[in-house]
């Protein structure tokens, strides 16, 4: 039987809840991905919403084998602290929706890069409770709102991080932001249900307003 996500270290208070993905939400991830693969002679080219497939040798043009990509993304968790920073006006956002709700960082990240992760989101004053994990989810964000009668919102660039939510916690607020300009116009439409954001600002606004009901 597989081990139970522990969310022992996560404190509520009687307030709405929002739970935040981390990359290209919170954190910057494609362009400083890009950054780094082009350090060590590769790209990231924006032709579909995947990193397989898409990373190239500059030299030769030649694709990246899927093996590589996924060394290449391991190097650059274990790294992370070298290459990534704040999306524009996350910082500064989330502080202010923090006075008036819960926030949880709900992370798709080994549990293994997790202290590295927290040490970055110490640096920028995002000392929010932090889960990492490779599981769905619907299932944890449902655990962590516990069927309390309080509003909550999920945000996410990821639709299949949305509709996991949408099937276990029907009633969460979803979000869709990605802040990555070149690569945002790839994303699938995420579907009925969720809300676009362009930026953080209008993030704001849209769980305000859901928060305020």
């Amino acid at each position: 039987m597989a081990d139970v996500l522990s969310l022992d270290h996560v404190r509520l208070t009687n307030r709405p809840l929002i739970i935040c993905d981390i990359d290209e939400v919170v954190l910057e991830f494609l362009t400083p991905f890009r950054n780094f693969l082009r350090a060590s002679g590769r790209d990231l080219l924006p032709r579909s919403f995947r990193l397989h497939g898409n990373i190239v040798q500059i030299e030769s043009g030649e694709t990246v084998a899927d093996d590589l990509v996924s060394a290449l993304q391991e190097e650059f968790f274990l790294r992370q602290q070298d290459w990534q920073t704040p999306a524009a006006l996350a910082v500064e956002t989330l502080a202010e929706l923090a006075g008036e709700a819960d926030i949880v960082f709900l992370t798709a990240m080994p549990p293994r890069h997790a202290a590295v992760r927290r040490a970055l989101l110490d640096r920028f004053s995002l000392r929010y409770p932090l889960v990492a994990t490779e599981d769905a989810k619907g299932p944890i964000v449902k655990r962590l709102h516990a069927g309390r009668k309080l509003p909550f919102a999920f945000i996410d660039d990821i639709s299949r991080n949305l509709h996991s939510v949408r099937e276990h916690a029907p009633d969460c607020l979803l979000v869709n932001l990605m802040v990555n300009a070149d690569f945002r116009p790839l994303a699938p439409d995420p579907g009925e249900g969720v809300t676009k954001a362009g930026d953080w600002t209008e993030v704001a606004r849209i769980i305000r307003a859901h928060i305020s009901r």
